[in-house]
């Protein structure tokens, strides 16, 4: 199979629908997690504390992930309608049969909840089984043990580290990026052990992330 790159499509879960993230999700994303602190705090932006400054956030990291070859997803959870989150697609490489995963937030009311393993199966499957990807990526500020936690608990692989890989967005400070990934002879186990996780009702990562 030849490795292609994101077209715009929609992932349909149990519990989430992925669709290409849009203006039209602002309202409740921002009704979501807009201006809380904790949500945003691991992420490179200064947290959105206005409609208007998410908004034009949503649209850059749309632009951004279809710039580097892959699309930018709400994260809709099924049951209210209602957009909880987002999450790309990015650093992809048909030819190298490569992409990351990342950009990722969830509302706060959602963390510890089916929406992010869901989501993630969501994303691997598609990469893996569709896309024809043989390597997902994750990387990480490596102060955010939480989100090391949970891409390890995906069944991700941690690699290394990146000394001083990225200003954070206080202006000031460093950070080290942890990176992680998963090859395609992996996710067979890891889909099934995700499925379980998910089928008994545990959530197999924190919903807060940050990763990216």
């Amino acid at each position: 199979m030849v490795a292609r790159t994101p077209a715009h499509t929609v992932l349909e879960g149990r519990f989430v629908r992925l669709e290409p993230l849009a203006p039209g999700h602002v309202p409740d994303l921002f009704a979501a997690g807009g201006g809380d602190e904790e949500v945003w705090r691991w992420l490179p932006v200064e947290p959105p504390h206005t409609e208007d400054e998410l908004r034009d956030l949503a649209v850059r990291v749309a632009a951004d992930a279809e710039a580097a070859g892959g699309l930018a997803f709400a994260v809709v959870e099924r049951a209210g309608g209602r957009a909880v989150g987002w999450t790309t697609y990015h650093d992809v490489s048909a030819r190298d049969e490569r992409l990351e995963i990342g950009w990722t937030w969830y509302g706060r009311a959602h963390w510890r909840t089916p929406v992010n393993t869901e989501a993630k199966l969501l994303l691997m499957g598609h990469a893996f089984e569709e896309l024809g990807m043989g390597r997902i990526c994750w990387k990480t500020d490596h102060l955010n043990v939480r989100s090391q936690r949970a891409i390890a608990r995906l069944g991700a692989v941690r690699e290394g580290v990146w000394r001083r890989h990225r200003l954070r967005s206080d202006g000031v400070t460093w950070r080290d990026s942890v990176f992680f990934s998963m090859l395609a002879e992996e996710w067979p186990e890891a889909k099934r052990r995700l499925r379980a996780r998910l089928e008994g009702g545990a959530e197999a990562g924190a919903g807060r992330v940050g990763a990216g």
